[in-house]
């Protein structure tokens, strides 16, 4: 059985079609993602040693995600073909203006997918709001990065529930991550 946070991803991405989200409310629940809990990721240190993930690569038009549904659907299907599904699951994106590498955190190495192991450490900060904040988010998270003496190598995205859930919730999480 694929876990929380992988079946999340399977669902966002058949939400979507052309970009357009077709999801329908229940009532008391979102059907969907469970609500996140910030408090586990604000204003942590975090390090990793050798982190496997899976990670591929979607296509962005000035950073609007244009095939992240089928790239999404096709490594979940080979994440639980190959038994890869982690405890604590994790999808993190690195975008661009023209592609976004997603990194798929697995527990081992998957067939016919490009693997990238992730070691150091990170610093992660919570945000919440429409995702037209990420240049505040980004100066904010450098801000806070500084404060701690370090100078951030690369930053990753962890959104943390669909757009349909965050709606449904009320709130819109996005974890920041510096690599440090």
């Amino acid at each position: 059985m694929i876990n929380q946070y992988l079946a999340f991803y399977l669902k966002l991405a058949k939400l979507f079609k052309n970009n357009k989200l077709i999801f329908k409310y229940e009532k008391k629940e979102s059907g969907c993602c469970k609500p996140f809990n910030p408090k586990p990721w604000q204003n942590k240190t975090i390090t990793w040693k050798d982190k496997l993930f899976l990670k591929d690569r979607i296509a962005t038009l000035f950073y609007m995600p244009l095939n992240f549904g089928a790239v999404v659907v096709k490594n979940v299907k080979k994440i639980e073909k190959a038994k890869a599904v982690v405890k604590v699951p994790l999808m993190l994106s690195e975008c661009s203006m023209f592609n976004t590498n997603i990194y798929i955190a697995v527990s081992k190495k998957v067939p016919d997918s490009k693997m990238e192991k992730i070691s150091g450490t990170v610093l992660s900060k919570v945000f919440e709001g429409d995702y037209s904040n990420m240049g505040r988010w980004i100066k904010e998270m450098n801000e806070y990065v500084k404060s701690k003496g370090k100078k951030a190598k690369k930053l990753y995205f962890f959104y943390t529930t669909c757009p349909a859930c965050a709606k449904f919730y009320g709130k819109n999480y996005t974890v920041v991550l510096a690599r440090v």
